[in-house]
């Protein structure tokens, strides 16, 4: 009984209450309203979980308070008219510290020549490779003091490689320009490999690690004589060196989903319709922005964007010529951009579905009612004659 009274009251409580089907009446106004409310509901519904898969980011800025960091730099570029012996890559920081030939260790050179493209490492002079041993690998002397041809600091001083006998020259501030008459260059690799890849290109792709500075790509081997960066260019004699270039990549960091780098697949010099109108100083000047992205995993990726402005400067003969080459001068910004990426819950994505579904079936109640109504009251109207 009292269960019975329990089950009763549970009855009562019902807020959806059936009715026959013998009371139903299925109209074809109803069937159209149907149709148009379902189609809607599924497209509100198709909306609603296109916004749940979709991830928005929200920005701030910041001062960057980071001390003593390091940015590491990725490029890849290619000198379609350069043969990578020819090349010499150098940086410098801010602190006024200078890496000259940073080839021995850190990149990996793509000789391109006719029969295509073909890869090398740094780190020792070979048929395919560049690096700061190139011509240390060269032929010394096997017995006695070489001669330095005039450029000894003080009598009796030897030069028993052709190395040694460019740095004695350069502590002369002498040009070697023409080797062949020395013993010591007879097979020097540097000059075998100059003149083995003229008219070829190079490809090349690095890694290293620096503070603000710049980087650039220039010819010639590069020393620093007194507070002077100079590159030895002599060994070229007049050759054009054409320094068009393109940018596959060049970034400052790791990429987070849906970075754009704005040098990336850029061409330079392409366009030159004569080899000497890509023969000068390209030079990028790029604002480096220190850059934090949190991606729905909470998982923290500490990067830089930049954005970069752009200058030619055609070769000039004479004494005072421009020296050609790719120079990138990058500083970086006191403002650093945190971006943090959200994402809908499941539980507010279940609250709108249940919205749509509710409001599409309320709103079609409504207006099904409001035709049936107004229908049913016309057709009255018709059979008493007063409907005009």
């Amino acid at each position: 009984m009292s269960g019975g009274g329990f089950l009763g009251k549970l009855k009562a409580l019902d807020a959806y209450p059936k009715i026959n089907e013998d009371f139903f009446t299925k109209t074809m106004s109803g069937g159209i309203i149907t149709i148009v409310s379902s189609v809607v509901m599924v497209l509100l519904f198709l909306s609603e979980l296109r916004l749940f898969l979709t991830t928005s980011s929200a920005h701030e800025l910041s001062v960057d308070v980071g001390r003593g960091e390091k940015i590491k730099i990725h490029f890849d570029v290619t000198f379609p008219k350069v043969p990578c012996a020819w090349l010499s890559l150098d940086a410098m920081d801010i602190s006024g510290e200078l890496h000259l030939d940073l080839v021995v260790e850190l990149y990996t050179l793509w000789r391109r020549g006719a029969a295509g493209l073909t890869e090398g490492k740094g780190g020792g002079i070979g048929v395919l490779s560049v690096s700061v041993s190139r011509s240390r690998n060269a032929t010394a002397l096997a017995n006695g003091c070489g001669s330095c041809y005039g450029a000894e600091d003080k009598q009796g001083d030897c030069c028993n490689t052709c190395d040694e006998v460019r740095a004695a020259y350069r502590r002369k501030g002498w040009a070697l320009s023409n080797v062949d008459h020395i013993e010591q260059c007879a097979h020097d690799l540097y000059t075998e490999a100059i003149k083995e890849q003229a008219g070829e290109g190079c490809h090349i792709g690095v890694e290293v690690n620096k503070v603000a500075g710049n980087f650039h790509f220039a010819p010639g081997r590069s020393y620093q004589q007194g507070s002077m960066h100079v590159h030895d260019i002599a060994p070229f004699g007049d050759a054009v060196i054409d320094f068009r270039h393109v940018i596959h990549k060049l970034s400052f960091g790791e990429p987070y989903p849906g970075m754009k780098n704005p040098l990336d697949g850029a061409k330079a010099g392409q366009a030159a319709a004569a080899a000497a109108a890509a023969t000068g100083m390209f030079q990028y000047f790029l604002k480096v922005v220190p850059t934090s992205y949190t991606d729905l995993s909470n998982k923290t990726l500490s990067t830089n964007q930049f954005s970069v402005t752009e200058n030619f400067r055609e070769a000039q003969g004479g004494a005072g010529r421009t020296l050609p080459g790719v120079f990138f001068f990058y500083d970086l910004s006191p403002i650093k951009v945190k971006i943090v990426e959200h994402g809908s819950s499941f539980l507010s994505f279940l609250t709108s579905v249940c919205a749509i579904v509710g409001g599409v079936f309320t709103v079609s109640g409504i207006v099904d009612a409001f035709v049936y109504t107004g229908t049913r009251m016309i057709k009255k109207k018709m059979e008493l004659g007063k409907f005009s």
